[in-house]
């Protein structure tokens, strides 16, 4: 048993602004999104290597949490294309029409809904895969037992690769973003602070209470350490705030027990109808396993 566990606003936002070609419904809705998440999905539901067997897809609708309350500068829905914004339910509907559960996020972000899954099941099951190429993301990594799934990079990440990438083990994820900043999610970071230089602290230190506040005291000397020191000493509040945006939730709201997560097969009415509505009868012969009604 495998818990597959997708972004699906990266996967939205990939699927918009991608090269493939734009497709309107018949009644004029640009739904080029959408019909990219539904063809993304169907390929992972199909792909043996994956062996899908229990999956939800997470969406930020609207793109607000709590964290905006914190945090003026954090990401939100601003910038966002109107006619990518005008799909946000109608991509929610799309998976629902998949048989696949949806997870609609609103006072927290879906990286949340991921966090708290991948915590609350990992012991249930052989394997959990995030479908995410956040960083954040690699906070909740644990061996193999837990990876990251880059699915456009075809990457996969453990605990190890996850250090390699970023320098820190995943536990100093949010410490990192905290002071080198997540341009993605709105952190500012702290003003010196490159990955290495951070990455170094940080391996050494673990969490930012443990780095002393004088560099004469430091153990490791990354470049510019005085700089850098007294750049934690003026912004230490700022960059404890920084972590707490970049810290993934995980005890979000999820109603639904793993045994619910199970993909059962395309419902076939649910599923023809959208692709009628959208003007997409190609994806008609798409799905390979069909649910059972019975089972519905």
């Amino acid at each position: 048993m495998r818990l597959h566990l997708v972004d699906g606003t990266y996967e939205l936002f990939r699927a918009h602004f991608s090269p493939r070609p734009g497709h309107s419904a018949p009644d004029g809705q640009d739904v080029k999104a959408t019909v990219g998440l539904m063809s993304s999905l169907l390929a992972l539901l199909h792909d043996k290597a994956e062996a899908v067997t229990h999956l939800a897809v997470a969406f930020d609708n609207p793109i607000r949490s709590f964290r905006n309350t914190l945090f003026a500068g954090y990401k939100s829905d601003e910038g966002v294309p109107p006619e990518l914004h005008a799909q946000f339910d109608l991509a929610e509907e799309a998976v629902r029409a998949l048989g696949v559960t949806a997870w609609s996020m609103k006072d927290h972000e879906a990286d949340d809904a991921l966090a708290t899954a991948a915590a609350r099941w990992a012991a249930q099951v052989e394997q959990v895969r995030l479908l995410t190429p956040d960083k954040d993301l690699g906070q909740c990594v644990r061996g193999r037992h837990v990876v990251q799934v880059d699915r456009r990079q075809e990457k996969e990440l453990d605990e190890e690769a996850v250090r390699a990438k970023l320098g820190v083990p995943p536990a100093s994820v949010p410490d990192l973003l905290a002071l080198v900043g997540d341009e993605a999610d709105g952190i500012p970071g702290l003003t010196g602070f490159g990955e290495k230089g951070a990455a170094t602290l940080l391996t050494a230190y673990g969490h930012l209470e443990a780095i002393p506040a004088e560099a004469a005291d430091w153990k490791v000397r990354p470049r510019g350490a005085e700089r850098l020191a007294a750049t934690l000493r003026e912004h230490r509040e700022e960059a404890l705030l920084y972590r707490r945006l970049a810290t993934l939730v995980t005890d979000a709201p999820l109603k639904e027990s793993l045994a619910a997560l199970a993909w059962k097969g395309v419902p076939r009415g649910p599923f023809e109808a959208l692709c009628n509505r959208l003007g997409v009868t190609s994806l008609k012969s798409r799905p390979k396993r069909w649910a059972d009604p019975a089972s519905l």
